[in-house]
């Protein structure tokens, strides 16, 4: 079983679109897949069709309330399960302040999982708190999304920084293992600063364990309107148009992880 988290501090940057539609990708080539949203603002379950309706649990009460996953965990299309989240989240880091091992909760709530998966997908909040803590202790590998504009890189090292704390202290299995670029368009600027995020991670010299050895995805997420419109519609882009350059980069995108 593979499992990783989707994060990047800064927002807007394809982080919750990559979360849900490498999931379906990978859930239509055959892989059972667990997606688990654990930002506060639930655009991961909104996007596959959830709302806030405080009756359904959520992954606050895995983390807050103690419950399995099993018992919030919902299937949302074949192959493809997600433990959502809900608003109440935003109190989470409040709420376990005085937790003992509160950044280990849901490492331990998966371990105790009974269902098994190809593939376990954490979309993070973009912050660097508690739950984002949470995800990094429960994962082997990290994705990073960025855009590609000259800002790409900004804020990165704190990221890093931060990866690399947790896989010392906490997790040393972590690693970041891949940067895919999102937003791409078939631009100077575009091609500049992919070059450019390629040559910032193939300098090894000096580089913590954690994140020596990251692969720039090659299949590039083209901008594409279809994406921005299929959370509308509580659909991946593979239900909502699967003949787009969306569905079409989400799928090489999914092979590639696939190939890894």
């Amino acid at each position: 079983m593979r499992t990783i988290a989707v994060m990047n501090q800064k927002g807007g940057v394809g982080k919750t679109t990559t979360s849900v539609n490498l999931s379906s990708a990978l859930a239509a080539m055959g892989k059972k897949v667990l997606l688990i949203d654990l930002d506060p603002q639930a655009h991961a379950s909104l996007h596959l069709g959830l709302t806030f309706e405080k009756e359904f649990p959520s992954v606050y009460d895995v983390l807050v309330c103690n419950q399995s996953l099993d018992s919030v965990r919902r299937q949302v299309s074949d192959n493809l399960w997600l433990v959502p989240a809900h608003l109440d989240l935003a109190s989470a880091d409040f709420e376990l302040a005085s937790v003992v091992g509160r950044e280990l909760i849901l490492r331990d709530k998966i371990a105790a999982d009974t269902m098994e998966f190809d593939y376990i997908v954490v979309d993070c909040p973009p912050s660097l708190g508690v739950l984002t803590l949470n995800a990094l202790a429960a994962v082997e590998e990290v994705f990073i999304p960025l855009q590609p504009h000259f800002l790409a890189l900004h804020g990165l090292s704190k990221l890093l920084q931060t990866i690399d704390l947790v896989s010392r202290r906490l997790n040393p299995q972590l690693y970041v293992s891949g940067v895919v670029l999102c937003m791409f368009e078939r631009t100077t600027l575009s091609t500049d600063v992919r070059a450019d995020v390629e040559a910032f991670f193939s300098e090894h010299e000096g580089r913590p364990k954690s994140w020596s050895s990251v692969k720039v995805f090659e299949t590039n997420i083209r901008k594409n309107v279809r994406l921005a419109e299929a959370p509308s519609y509580g659909q991946s882009i593979l239900e909502y148009d699967p003949k787009s350059n969306g569905a079409e980069d989400y799928l090489a995108f999914a092979e590639e992880v696939a190939r890894m």
